[in-house]
């Protein structure tokens, strides 16, 4: 009796065990509710309303904000904007970061300290950043209108021209994040194997060939991991444009993000804003979801 007992304890501790390390899930699932799901689910019921944001009385108008989307001609610029953002500066940070990586991954004088100095502005705020440029740009006394007007060429309005503008956000958002994607190369540079590198090059293989047949695949998952974070990062961009044009002249430099806050804050239109806020998720998921199809396409394996 005592023996059917003591098996009996045993295995309600083992029980008790193992629910007892399910347990330290709860609070990353509170967490994830809290700031996740419920404002998520949350953004959506807002978006079917027409509020102000300050009045505790909302008017519920059903899919009326998606209507209106569709037919606002600044939204369709600002979409186009976004994707400009979010795929340009994913290509380049790709070519920039993967370049720099195989660059500094070889033998050379000093490569921690340019590793380090390169990494560096994706340390520093996107909101200082982007300050940092606009002084650059700036038309009056900004640094490179400055050294024009030195060798006595006329000074340019370089936000002025929507499209300039464009590329110089894109420009300005790539640089600075092209560190990242460089630690990310480097991390799976260091972390191939080597005998395999090693035995292709015994086999004959060289240049361009070594390279997209043994280092890439090799590299896929450094490549997969920075290209989302690099996309999702670009499709998401605030800062740097609040900084440099506030999305002017007019519209044509907002992003879908900043697009939100003007919405919201400067014509208190919560409703719409988040309506857009919906469509600006169910983008990053469709673009990342493509993004991943056709890496997992490639036939690239670890």
């Amino acid at each position: 009796m005592e023996g059917k007992s003591t098996v009996g304890r045993e295995r309600l501790r083992r029980h008790l065990a193992g629910s007892s390390v399910n347990l330290f899930y709860v609070p990353a699932l509170i967490l994830v509710t809290v700031f996740s799901v419920y404002p998520l689910f949350s953004g959506f019921a807002l978006s079917l309303t027409d509020w102000d944001g300050l009045n505790p009385e909302k008017t519920f108008v059903g899919l009326a904000n998606y209507v209106t989307m569709l037919h606002d001609a600044n939204f369709r610029t600002i979409l186009i904007n976004t994707l400009i953002y979010g795929v340009g500066s994913t290509i380049i940070q790709q070519v920039l970061g993967l370049t720099l990586a195989l660059l500094l991954n070889s033998k050379i004088k000093g490569r921690n300290a340019l590793r380090a100095i390169i990494y560096l502005p994706a340390l520093v705020s996107a909101v200082i950043m982007g300050t940092m440029y606009y002084l650059i740009f700036q038309y009056q006394q900004g640094a490179l209108n400055t050294i024009l007007s030195a060798f006595g060429l006329q000074k340019v309005v370089w936000f002025n021209n929507p499209t300039t503008a464009v590329v110089i956000i894109l420009l300005v958002n790539s640089f600075q994040f092209c560190g990242t994607s460089m630690i990310i190369y480097l991390a799976g540079l260091q972390g191939m194997d080597q005998s395999v590198v090693e035995a292709a090059s015994l086999d004959g293989a060289t240049g361009w060939t070594k390279f997209w047949n043994i280092t890439m695949p090799m590299l896929m998952p450094a490549f997969s991991t920075s290209v989302v974070l690099n996309l999702i990062g670009g499709l998401k961009l605030f800062d740097v444009i609040k900084v440099l044009t506030g999305g002017g002249p007019g519209y044509s430099t907002h992003s879908i993000s900043t697009y939100i806050s003007s919405v919201y804050f400067d014509n208190q239109n919560a409703g719409y804003a988040s309506a857009i806020g919906v469509v600006l998720f169910i983008i990053i998921a469709v673009v990342t979801g493509l993004i991943n199809k056709g890496l997992d396409k490639l036939g690239w394996e670890s």
